[in-house]
């Protein structure tokens, strides 16, 4: 599922800040009995795994809870919040967005293997038994 509201220049508010973006949510939990791992599939930095250890974090460069080293990724670029069998996806209103099937997304509902691109980084998101 992609959910593609107005980019961040088109509302109301103007403010183009990613600050309300990045707000605490309560819902998003890691699963039970399954470990979420966060793989890259091409790109700078291919091969690495990165097992999530808390149920909402940021992906970007340096300063971000996985740090890739992508010059085209935004220094905080997107947000993955784990809802126990699926990841909420969301752009932190990137400079080079966010794409799930190849197509520009502001959010999406990923399921066990589905993948996404930041910059030039294609990223799998998978849950793994413990």
């Amino acid at each position: 599922m992609v959910i593609s509201p107005l980019p961040s220049f088109a509302r109301g508010d103007g403010s183009g800040s990613s600050n309300n973006l990045l707000q605490h949510d309560d819902s998003a939990r890691l699963p039970a009995t399954q470990t979420v791992v966060l793989t890259v599939i091409s790109g700078p930095g291919k091969g690495a795994a990165h097992r999530l250890s808390k149920p909402r974090v940021v992906v970007g460069r340096e300063g971000s809870d996985i740090a890739l080293q992508d010059p085209e990724v935004s220094r905080h670029h997107c947000v993955i919040e784990v809802r126990d069998t699926y990841v909420n996806l969301r752009d932190l209103d990137s400079t080079n967005g966010t794409f799930y099937e190849e197509e520009r997304v502001r959010a999406a509902m990923l399921v066990n293997d589905a993948q996404f691109r930041i910059g030039e980084t294609v990223l799998r998101i998978s849950f793994q038994p413990k």
